[in-house]
């Protein structure tokens, strides 16, 4: 039995997935009817800040949340609408991203590099505190 890393994971997931640069989601989110999803943990999103309009969905409830058969589900998941996720650098967003379209999501990517390379480029980060995280992927 070979076994894999969490890192061989997140490349194997950025090959089966579209990843976006940070202008590419800015263009996306100013082109029209795009589902921006925040996978960090809600500690993170409060030390951090996050991206102006992402509907925060912890990673451990993203797949009940975007499942429509599911009693979690959350009316903003729609398999057949344009779903770009993000995290704090982009594995997560990456790995969740390839969940997605395993469960049947036909439009959906990542940013790659995520809240910090989105940060880094100068887009818009509302901050709750003032204090920036620094959470690994």
């Amino acid at each position: 039995m070979s076994t894999r890393t969490a890192a061989q994971m997140v490349q194997e997931a950025r090959q089966r997935v579209h990843n976006l640069s940070v202008d590419q989601v800015a263009a996306e989110l100013a082109g029209g009817d795009v589902l921006l999803v925040d996978i960090r943990e809600p500690g993170e999103s409060a030390q951090g800040g996050a991206i102006p309009g992402a509907v925060a969905a912890p990673r451990g409830m993203l797949e009940f949340w975007a499942d429509p058969s599911s009693p979690y589900h959350r009316q903003e998941f729609d398999p057949q609408r344009r779903v770009i996720l993000h995290c704090a650098s982009g594995g997560r967003s990456a790995l969740a991203a390839d969940t997605l379209q395993q469960m049947g999501y036909t439009n959906v990517a990542h940013l790659d590099g995520g809240l910090k390379a989105w940060a880094e480029a100068g887009q818009p980060v509302s901050r709750a505190e003032a204090a920036a995280g620094g959470q690994q992927d």
